[in-house]
């Protein structure tokens, strides 16, 4: 007869020393459903074997942790109950064995399965923000909105797109103020342009809806602890170092370099147009002269942009790294990625570099290349500066690396920044200054060229103040009222930055200046925003809102701005730093370089339309909707603006 699985195990007891495999032999049992469940002797509990468990022919071979007891119930396996040896809490039944790997030691069947657990807690920590919003319901449901074209991108490809501008100006003609909208793997988001949710995202609660995370970890990784990548008391410690940098009084002193730099533009074209018009390619020689003032005003170092021969790499590297970043792969990567780089600071961590190194991706090889690169000329460019300092005192230099450094001497232990995160601000600084401004002047320079009024009245301003001054100083400059007119209403009508994201880093709450309808029919004034919403403002909306601009709002009308804005506008308060716009944003994050930016639009203008006059090409521009708004021509994909530029006496 059989022996019974009862009688089998009577008095068995099963001691596991390191290493060591127990065997039990299972030819007799009657009941091949069994129970094993590991007994901890220092805690007095029982839980489930978790080791590998293999059948061979006549043998049941069990791999158990280190130093514990095994002790076996037949109740609910057979139909007996009875705990043999131990007292036994709860443990998992083993219905069927599979055959699996062979055995292997103690030690490491625990380190296995560490790893299983380490990888599986990151998968889980990557996938469930991804699968949650299909998961779970969100509050901004009940906020209207239109159906998205994909499951998986959401409304993305309609929204970020070089020629999503219909689809911005569908949500704002069906959704005025607020609209819901989803993005990767239903993520929700907010768009919003109401003026009072506007104040309390950039002002008020700024502190909850604070830079999209991407973002941060993304700034990190290519620039180091700069402005672009820094959160919280962080950024408020760099941004008070920094914001005095920044002053009028300080740019001032930079008036005679933006002639001098200015003056090579203007060389440059009259070489080009010596024999008469000719359609001059007018970005090219725009991104030329931002590289140059903002190389000589903020480094007090020249990449001699205006000279023939091979381009610095560093520039290479800052002209590149948009492009190399901007494959949908990779920015599906860093979405998954970079709030984790930001979270942990990983941006700057050797253990990234060589974690990317290893990556069999060219793409990303070539891109860590030019993040090196970017990062060995900031780290010489402020070695430079800094013995320069040191050793002569240096303290006629008025670029704005200087004054940085000269300053962060001189300040308190707890505001002074590390030298890393000096390092950080040189190209943080490079890059946020070298598209937007060179790209808003060429739009100024084709909305020139399309309504000759406007250029010819502002040519007379021009002409009038230098009979007075040839290379006018600050003053002069911020008081030629059509000048000021002009790139006024240029930044109102045709921001450089189409869109600003935001991210709720807490639950938050934004009133509405007015109410809207849910899509249950209810009437609300404010929205709950749980954290994590994505938020975008966008920019052309506020600015050409007719309720504050009236019904002329989407008008490229310079005049405008020489009467006092309209009343509602005023009322609205909008939080922007420069003209009641949201241009160069607001608060704690608005453009610390606007200034700067302004200066190099008037000297721009002011040394050229002297000289040139501007026509339209033979090419239709077309301008993408991407991260700064860019020219190209017949909707081609290299950034151009082609135009008639002519000689004037």
């Amino acid at each position: 007869m059989h022996e019974t699985s009862a009688n089998y195990f009577a008095n068995l007891k099963s001691l596991a020393h390191p290493g060591r495999t127990v065997d039990h032999d299972t030819r007799n049992l009657i009941c091949d459903r069994f129970l094993l469940a590991a007994h901890d002797p220092f805690s007095d509990r029982a839980g489930p074997i978790r080791g590998p468990i293999r059948e061979g022919k006549s043998l049941l071979r069990t791999q158990f942790p280190i130093n514990v007891r095994i002790v076996h119930d037949m109740g609910i396996l057979c139909g007996i109950y009875g705990l043999v040896n131990e007292p036994l809490f709860r443990s998992r039944e083993v219905q069927k064995l599979q055959p699996i790997a062979p055995s292997v030691s103690a030690q490491s069947m625990i380190s296995s399965t560490t790893i299983q657990i380490c990888l599986s807690a990151l998968a889980a920590t990557l996938t469930w923000p991804l699968i949650r919003h299909y998961l779970l319901p969100s509050p901004l449901d009940k906020i209207p909105g239109p159906k998205p074209l994909s499951p998986v991108l959401g409304h993305l490809p309609q929204m970020f797109t070089p020629d999503s501008w219909d689809f911005h100006q569908s949500l704002v003609d069906n959704y005025p103020r607020v609209a819901k909208l989803l993005g990767l793997f239903k993520r929700p988001i907010l768009y919003v342009y109401d003026s009072k949710a506007l104040y309390h995202i950039f002002v008020k609660d700024q502190h909850i809806f604070e830079e999209v995370y991407t973002f941060l970890g993304a700034n990190q990784v290519a620039f180091g602890d700069g402005l672009l990548s820094t959160l919280g008391d962080l950024h408020k410690r760099q941004r008070k170092m920094l914001n005095p940098v920044f002053s009028v009084a300080h740019i001032k002193k930079m008036i005679p370099t933006f002639f001098k730099i200015t003056g090579n533009l203007r060389q440059a074209l009259l070489a080009k147009t010596a024999d008469g018009p000719q359609e001059v390619e007018m970005v090219d020689l725009m991104s030329k002269t931002a590289l140059e003032l903002i190389s000589q005003c903020g480094l007090g170092k020249s990449f001699d942009s205006f000279t023939d021969g091979d381009e610095d790499e560093y520039i290479t590297a800052l002209k590149t790294l948009l492009p190399l970043s901007s494959s949908k792969t990779l920015m599906l990567v860093r979405q998954v990625t970079m709030p984790l780089v930001n979270k942990f600071h990983l941006g700057t961590s050797p253990t990234l570099h060589f974690l990317v190194s290893l990556v069999p991706w060219g793409r990303m090889r070539l891109l860590q290349q030019k993040i090196d690169i970017m990062h060995k000329t900031s780290v010489d460019i402020f070695n430079a500066k800094k013995r320069s300092i040191l050793n002569e005192g240096d303290t006629n230099q008025v670029d704005f690396l200087s004054i940085l450094l000269r300053e962060n001497m001189k300040a308190s232990k707890e505001d002074q920044l590390p030298d890393d995160q000096v390092v950080a601000q040189i190209s943080t600084l490079m890059f946020a200054a070298m598209d937007t401004t060179s790209n808003a002047l060429c739009r100024i320079l084709s909305l020139l060229a399309t309504h000759q009024d406007v250029q010819d009245k502002l040519r007379h301003e021009i002409r009038a103040a230098k009979e007075n001054f040839a290379e006018p100083g600050y003053e002069q400059l911020m008081t030629m009222s059509y000048l000021d007119a002009v790139i006024r209403e240029t930044m109102r009508r045709y921001s450089p930055a189409p869109v600003v994201p935001r991210e709720a880093h807490a639950d938050g709450v934004l009133p509405l200046s007015q109410s809207i309808k849910t899509v249950d029919g209810k009437e609300i004034n404010e929205v709950f925003v749980p954290k994590g919403t994505m938020i975008i403002v966008p920019v052309p909306a506020i600015n050409t809102d007719p309720e504050l601009w009236g019904v002329d709002s989407y008008e490229w009308k310079p005049e405008r701005w020489l009467s006092p804005v309209p009343q509602a506008v005023v009322d609205a308060r909008i939080p922007g730093v420069y003209s009641h716009l949201m241009t160069f944003v607001g608060g704690g994050r608005a453009c610390i370089g606007f200034k700067f930016s302004e200066l190099e639009m008037k000297t721009v203008l002011f040394v050229l339309l002297d000289r040139f006059k501007f026509t339209p090409g033979s090419k239709e521009v077309y301008w993408n909707m991407v991260g700064v708004a860019t020219p190209s021509a017949d909707r081609g994909m290299k950034l151009m603006l082609p135009g008639i530029v002519g000689k004037l006496l």
